[in-house]
């Protein structure tokens, strides 16, 4: 299936959330393929609509903005050096089944780390993606869908303080939960552009893709295209 792959380099949360916006009602009409967007996020907490009181404790002059969304989960933290994606799908040519997808995400995300030769695993009754013995999350997923299009998606902790995970918030909601990168666990620098060809690859086996990278300058048009806010994203 044919889909296209767009690579945005460090793009503020807000203004991604407004591209997926308008490419999810694009997807929707049929005027644009399946899309995948990968970036990175500035300093950002968002919150999902499970988020509770008292899970945000960002202490006094942290340079990280806040946002409230409407994917699925609680809270989780966006930095460089954290690889996302947003598959922007119509899942009615993916099963057009929630489980599903979110498993294939992870799966994906297994994959994609292999590469690295980490093996990762799901933890019955939690989300994202882990390293065990003992458990250590290194992938977060939360996704949201309308009328069968997807956005949001997962975020792989390549290469960043994972601190924050658990000293401004109590991401995903786990108390105890404790939080890892690749470059910890290989024991040597990894940067996000030395994952994104085998996050790539792993999208297209799993969900049965030939993602077409789009020219840069025709990426660079999408933003300029108008932003229909009222679509839930």
């Amino acid at each position: 299936m044919q889909a296209q792959l767009i690579n945005l380099g460090t793009v503020d949360y807000r203004e991604a959330l407004a591209l997926q916006r308008s490419l999810a009602e694009q997807v929707g009409e049929g005027s644009t393929p399946d899309t995948v967007l990968l970036l990175e996020h500035p300093p950002t907490i968002t919150l999902g609509r499970r988020t509770e009181e008292g899970e945000v404790h960002v202490p006094a002059g942290a340079e990280v903005e806040v946002v409230e969304v409407d994917r699925g989960g609680k809270s989780t933290y966006h930095a460089p050096g954290q690889l996302v994606c947003y598959p922007i799908f119509d899942l009615t040519r993916h099963g057009q089944d929630v489980k599903r997808y979110c498993r294939d995400l992870e799966e994906a995300l297994i994959r994609t780390i292999a590469a690295f030769d980490l093996s990762a695993a799901r933890i019955d009754g939690l989300t994202g993606v882990w390293l065990e013995h003992p458990p250590r999350k290194i992938a977060s997923i939360g996704i949201h869908l309308t009328r069968w299009i997807s956005t949001h998606g997962y975020a792989l902790n390549v290469d960043l303080d994972p601190a924050p995970f658990t000293d401004w918030i109590t991401a995903c909601g786990l108390e105890d939960a404790a939080f890892t990168t690749v470059t910890r666990e290989v024991g040597r620098p990894v940067a996000v552009d030395e994952v994104r060809p085998h996050a790539v690859a792993a999208l297209e086996e799993v969900f049965g893709l030939e993602l077409e990278p789009l020219p840069a300058e025709d990426g660079a048009g999408l933003w300029a295209q108008p932003v229909h806010a009222g679509l839930s994203a």
